[in-house]
């Protein structure tokens, strides 16, 4: 299985690890390559392992989930691994935090197997993955908690095209959902996608939310 996606599994339930190896190893095209029960273990094990995606709890002893991101994405050898933050709650204040510290996104635990799945297989392409029924509202709550000397991000260099584009994408529309809505190709989507990434220095989608949120451009309960 060369090209099969790696996964990292860390939380701090046996039970759950378990489940999550499972319902990984029994996915074609997906291996699980290593367990950690806490984020000191995780950061170690994604160092010497490399893997594609880590499955992230946020709420683990010794060294949290947050912690373990921010140190995962800071280290230049890792700029391959993507990790995604698992919760039970949809308002999990532990989740804004893990955003900020470059996660590729952030799904409940609760998820489907197959909603799960696909999490992972979308983050291991390089997006973003937030649970779609608490994007607006989870993202926006907590966005109003940042820190007042935090700068905002500069929107000044982007075209009206790429702040509307960028508007949906904090709203939680897809590629597709986004080319419906504005009536314009795939193709230029994905380059508007392209150049936001580029001109904002954000890592995936999920960056891009919070960026839209902080700025001001999108709000929570404004109309996409």
């Amino acid at each position: 299985m060369a090209d099969a996606i790696r996964v990292l599994i860390a939380d701090d339930q046996a039970l759950l690890r378990g489940g999550f190896r499972v319902l990984v190893d029994s996915t074609p095209g997906m291996v699980v390559v290593g367990e950690a029960e806490d984020g000191t273990t995780a950061v170690r094990l994604a160092r010497e392992l490399a893997p594609d995606v880590v499955l992230m709890d946020l709420r683990m002893p010794v060294l949290d989930g947050i912690a373990a991101t921010r140190e995962i994405c800071s280290d230049e050898t890792l700029s391959g691994v993507r990790v995604l933050a698992l919760t039970m709650f949809d308002m999990d204040e532990y989740v804004y935090p893990a955003l900020q510290a470059c996660a590729g996104g952030f799904m409940l635990k609760d998820a489907s197997p197959s909603e799960l799945v696909n999490g992972i297989r979308v983050i291991a392409t390089g997006e973003g993955v937030l649970a779609p029924t608490v994007t607006r509202r989870l993202i926006g709550a907590f966005s109003r908690r940042g820190e007042a000397t935090r700068p905002a991000p500069r929107l000044v260099g982007l075209t009206k095209r790429e702040q509307e584009v960028l508007v949906l994408i904090a709203d939680g529309l897809s590629n597709t959902e986004i080319s419906e809505r504005l009536v314009i190709s795939m193709p230029t989507v994905k380059t508007h996608v392209g150049s936001l990434l580029a001109k904002l220095h954000a890592r995936d989608r999920a960056q891009l939310v919070i960026i839209a949120y902080e700025s001001g451009l999108a709000e929570p309960g404004m109309p996409a």
